[in-house]
């Protein structure tokens, strides 16, 4: 028998070609008036194009953020929107600036409005991460998530196509995990599956065409489907190894969570038969695990821990570290069977049965 809890979450969504200019109207319905515009060094200049827009209402440019939000920048951020006066942030780029943009909020409760410019989702949740000694700590509080969204796949044009290939199977690892979720239920599951396919779908289309507004449309729209998924469910062993991979040994957050999506789907198969079933079915594939590496290959993303970074002698301690905390997952966690899978997924083979 269906048995199951849903929670819808407040949030505002602008999505469109060009939606970036209703950015004032934005920020007049939040009633911010001193607005800090965030981003990461490599996007100053959208962070600076925002400020124009912004006029006087910009009470500056913090333009520091980076992956994984280590607990300094997090500091000196929220240190700076103080000094200014700012009563709400801006977070234009991707997962580093919006995860920037909640650090700020989680102490100080200042209202965020996202642009997101890459696939990562996290604008649509209430989660958040800090790294403070090496280790990644994550959470979940309602004031973090971004009260308005702006969408607009124009902003993603500057996205190269290997890093849309990444930023998208980031997003398709959300929607992944939320299939065979302990709190799943058949809400968030449509999404997901809808989210699924139309980034599988998209992202060829994208690297075929680069500066295909309709192509990025779809993407852009999957990943905002990804992004409800994860935060309408727990997660479970995929965002627990990426997290550990990410914060004990600074791996690139997109390309770690798409050399490690297939092995982790793998792990889980027999344990969630009717997840794979309906991953598999969006990816149009008849396995869901060797759908998602056929993806990557045929995407040109990494498929090996060892390219993204990885040391080998880092191996043993993240199996360590996956174990010792998991989250909940159908198939119980064995650390053994956890160090096999990071084997696997450092040497790029394509995912057990």
């Amino acid at each position: 028998m269906l048995q199951f809890v849903y929670s819808s979450h407040p949030g505002r969504v602008v999505f469109g070609a060009g939606a970036i200019g209703h950015l004032e109207r934005e920020i007049d319905l939040l009633g911010a008036r001193r607005a800090l515009v965030l981003s990461t060094p490599e996007q100053a200049a959208q962070a600076e194009d925002v400020a124009r827009r912004l006029g006087s209402r910009c009470a500056g440019i913090f333009a520091r953020a980076v992956m994984h939000v280590p607990i300094e920048t997090a500091r000196e951020a929220r240190d700076e929107a103080a000094r200014v006066g700012a009563d709400c942030a801006v977070a234009i780029g991707g997962g580093s600036t919006t995860g920037l943009g909640k650090a700020i909020a989680l102490e100080s409760s200042l209202p965020i409005l996202a642009i997101p410019t890459t696939y990562a989702g996290s604008e649509m949740t209430t989660m958040f991460g800090i790294t403070e000694g090496g280790l990644k700590k994550t959470g979940r509080d309602g004031r973090v998530l971004p009260r308005t969204v702006i969408y607009d796949p124009e902003l993603t044009l500057g996205l190269p196509a290997a890093l849309s290939a990444t930023s998208g199977m980031n997003a398709i690892a959300h929607a992944v995990e939320a299939l065979y979720a302990v709190d799943a239920n058949p809400v968030i599951s449509l999404m997901a599956e809808e989210g699924i396919r139309a980034l599988a779908s998209g992202l060829p289309a994208v690297l075929a065409a680069p500066r295909d507004i309709e192509a990025r449309s779809n993407v852009l729209y999957g990943a905002w489907l990804c992004g409800i998924a994860l935060n309408g469910c727990a997660m479970a062993l995929h965002h627990k190894l990426c997290h550990t991979l990410g914060g004990s040994f600074n791996l690139p957050h997109a390309e770690t969570h798409t050399v490690v999506l297939p092995h982790a789907t793998a792990y889980n198969a027999k344990a969630a038969p009717e997840a794979m079933r309906r991953i598999a079915r969006a990816l149009g594939a008849t396995d869901a695990a060797q759908g998602l590496y056929a993806l990557e290959q045929r995407l040109g993303t990494p498929t090996s821990l060892a390219a993204i970074g990885m040391p080998a002698d880092g191996l043993e301690r993240a199996a360590d570290i996956a174990a010792a905390s998991p989250y909940p997952n159908p198939r119980p966690l064995n650390r053994a069977a956890i160090r096999a899978l990071l084997d696997d997924a450092f040497h790029g083979r394509p995912p057990a049965a």
